[in-house]
């Protein structure tokens, strides 16, 4: 690979003479690769998210405009290209002037990753065998037999052919068939020769009949054996015998030759329907020609055809090389039919979108991740695949947009809990509570896991109690570490100069196609725009740490990041997997402070705010220490029966209430903070008093005469008692209330407790 400043690329099967010029407006950014073709690549290759310069020999030609070209505004020759996040063989239409003729070039761009092509195959071949064995769980599909037909849907047969790519050519393959090369199944088999009598050492039945009618004779003695004993007097020099020879003619080595030509076959008729001179014509040839080799080995041309399949054969299930070339045939088969109407973007002759590749690749290995930690099979998983018996076509249905939910219950020792995973799940924009959905505009995360409750059978009756928890995931493949997004330690402000770099640094990340911070604030909002949003977090195949931000003491609320490369190493994974373990603990945490939070939302909402509601009278901040919340905090409106009452209760410090099983209180009444007293016949009361926060106790009628002084003689056997604090907030001197106001003041004299935030609508001002 020779990196350049410029190139200038000969265009002679246009126009004798024509060039196209390109710049690089940074170093090493254009490269010229010399034989990239037996990679299948094109020869001119520029760099992802970079910019160039381009400039036609004759201004009569030009770029057709797209989304990666952008031409002078009046001089059409020349340019701009600008790839952006493209990765591929990438086509430029050149048109000349008063001509309806259009030519067609290709240039590679690469990946800003250098390992992104074996990212690339890896995700194809793993998404190809998790489609397949999708496939395999279906009934109907497999018990038909049907012919690809390669005049019908031209549009994915590049698609069709990257399927079966996938799982031929690679490694693997070809380790399998050397290992079958290398050491076959062979069997026994006679093979007739003719042999010199002299050198048969025993004689069966055959031979024995032979000697006496064979020709070519020789006369033996009368002395012989044979002369004497049998009266033979010839012998033939040479018979007919049979020998055995070690074959490798077996019916398993025919399979492997049957599988071997029917690849081939796929990969003629493919190149025949593919555009002449195109990146996916190139491939197929490379493809044909590498089956072709192995066909032509001295190994296949001692084996027949086969005259059946012997699938069952324990040597094609089990034995290393045949095992994995049974399983490719078996999925190729399917692979070869499979059309995903979802992978237009990855599968577009030569042009690598791998981060669309990832975020498919992503689903499918959270989806296994997240069947192995709930010990869920989805039911719903056959509703990937479907299958239209008229027109004989597979579809995979995931696609970029739509939504596929996979169902099922957790079941733990404690708390059974719904589990629902999406994909492109959209939270609706706008919708008031207590709806799903986002607050403002309509969102939609690459993934998303929802859990709640198993009692509560309706997600919508989860959201609408605040029991649902929503995850987010976000697959960002461009992102290296996401970690180094935060570039400053923790609580450190930024200067001024530093304000001004982030901005610039921001502005070119727009402009290259990076986004790096824009991946944080987009994980921001997911969490804080979308409803009971426990957490959302970055998925990338880069290098980082594995530890979430939260957004108080427990794991959820939080937001992060995971990596998750595309390879068999099942470590990153390991990270993802007690993340979401974690979650689950939280869940089955009945103290948790999520689940606390989460009931406290649902009872200050369910219930819309009126106007009337609105509460602006001056009140004290804090109640010892304590957030004084109106609606929370309650008030004893109490009564008094006469003066002497009156003056015991204000000159000992304590107020009285009828204890027993008759007389039943409630938590509020019990706990209040606050004492309002009343009597007989009154419409107004300023005698406002605070209660001490060691609660109210039981005292008997002696106890309550003899240790409190109680100035008459009482009439019951036991009484509840609260202590009165001196002094109150100054907020309530001189508070008098109305209390024709007041609810729930019963002629049987019970005290009742009431909110302040009642007590402060019936302030007389």
């Amino acid at each position: 690979m020779t990196s350049l400043t410029f190139i200038s690329i000969p265009l002679d099967f246009i126009e004798k003479g024509l060039t196209l010029t390109i710049d690089a407006k940074k170093p090493d950014t254009l490269f010229e690769v010399i034989n990239a073709e037996l990679e299948g690549e094109c020869r001119y290759q520029l760099k992802e998210g970079c910019f160039y310069d381009y400039e036609f020999s004759n201004p009569k030609y030009f770029f057709k405009k797209t989304d990666y070209v952008e031409a002078h505004s009046r001089k059409q020759f020349i340019g701009i290209i600008s790839p952006n996040i493209y990765v591929g063989a990438l086509a430029f239409e050149i048109f000349k002037e008063e001509e309806n003729k259009y030519y067609k070039i290709k240039l590679e761009v690469q990946s800003v990753k250098s390992d992104y092509r074996t990212d690339y195959r890896y995700m194809l071949e793993s998404i190809t065998e998790r489609c397949t064995d999708l496939i395999m769980q279906i009934d109907s599909p497999i018990s038909q037999h049907f012919e690809t037909d390669f005049n019908k849907n031209p549009e994915t047969l590049y698609q069709r052919f990257t399927f079966v790519k996938s799982l031929i050519d690679s490694l693997d393959f070809e380790e399998a068939i050397q290992k079958i090369v290398s050491n076959p199944t062979t069997k026994w088999e006679e093979e007739q020769e003719v042999k010199d009598i002299r050198r048969i050492r025993r004689f069966n039945q055959k031979n024995i009949k032979q000697l006496v009618t064979k020709s070519n004779r020789i006369e033996i003695s009368n002395n012989h054996f044979l002369n004497k004993t049998y009266g033979l007097t010839s012998i033939p020099t040479k018979i007919d015998s049979t020998r055995k020879i070690e074959s490798i003619d077996t019916s398993e080595n025919r399979f492997i030759k049957h599988a071997l030509e029917d690849f081939l076959f796929f990969c003629e008729n493919c190149e025949l329907k593919f555009e002449k001179y195109s990146t996916a014509k190139f491939e197929v040839g490379l493809l044909a020609t590498k089956l072709s080799t192995l066909l032509n080995q001295s190994f296949f041309k001692q084996i027949s055809r086969p005259s059946s399949l012997k699938l069952n054969s324990p040597v094609l299930q089990r034995k290393s090389g045949y095992r994995e070339v049974l399983n490719a045939w078996l999925k190729f088969d399917l692979a070869a039919k499979l059309i995903w109407h979802g992978g237009e973007n990855v599968y577009e002759a030569g042009k690598k979108d791998i981060a669309t590749l990832y975020e498919y690749w992503l689903f499918f290995t959270l989806l296994d991740l997240f069947k192995e930690v709930f010990k869920i099979e989805p039911k719903s998983i056959t509703e990937l695949i479907d299958y239209d018996k008229d027109k004989q076509k597979l579809s995979l249905n995931l696609k970029q947009g739509m939504a596929i939910a996979m169902k099922g219950v957790y079941q733990s020792p404690s708390r059974n809990l719904n589990i629902q995973f999406s994909y492109n799940r959209s939270f609706g924009g706008g919708k008031p509570f207590p709806n799903s959905g986002s607050y403002t505009t309509t969102l939609r995360p690459d993934y998303t896991l929802s859990i709640w409750p198993e009692e509560i059978t309706e997600a919508k009756d989860a959201e609408r109690t605040e029991m649902i928890t929503h995850i987010h995931f976000d697959a960002k493949y461009k992102v290296k570490n996401f970690y180094e997004l935060i570039s400053k330690p923790k609580y450190e402000e930024l200067s001024e100069d530093e304000n001004i770099d982030l901005i610039k640094e921001e502005a070119e990340e727009v402009k290259n196609g990076t986004f790096k911070n824009q991946d944080l604030l987009k994980m921001h909002a997911y969490k804080d725009a979308i409803r009971r949003t426990g957490g959302a977090y970055v998925l990338y195949p880069g290098e980082g740490k594995h530890k979430p931000f939260r957004g108080y003491h427990e794991l959820i609320p939080g937001l992060g990041a995971f990596v998750i490369k595309p390879n068999k190493d099942d470590k990153d994974k390991e990270h993802l997997q007690t993340f979401i373990r974690k979650v689950i603990a939280n869940f089955i945490d009945r103290a948790s402070q999520r689940e606390h939070t989460a009931i406290k939302v649902y009872d200050i909402h369910q219930k819309s705010k009126l106007d009337s509601d609105t509460l602006n009278e001056s009140l004290p901040e804090y109640i010892s220490n304590k957030k004084l919340i109106p609606s929370e905090t309650f008030v004893l409106v109490g009564y008094y029966k006469d003066d002497i009452h009156l003056s015991w209760i204000i000159d000992e410090g304590f107020y009285n209430v009828r204890y027993g099983d008759k007389y039943e209180l409630s938590s509020n009444e019990i706990g209040a903070q606050y004492l309002l007293l009343y009597s007989k016949d009154q419409t107004e009361s300023t005698l406002f008093f605070k209660l001490k926060s060691n609660g109210a106790k039981v005292y008997t009628k002696s106890e309550l005469k003899k240790d409190l002084k109680y100035k008459t003689t009482p009439s019951q056997e036991m009484y509840l008692v609260y202590e009165i604090e001196t002094e109150c907030e100054k907020e309530f001197y001189g508070l008098n209330i109305d209390l024709t106001k007041l609810a729930g003041l019963e002629s049987s004299k019970r005290p009742t407790a009431i909110s302040i935030e009642q007590l402060m609508k019936s302030k007389i001002k």
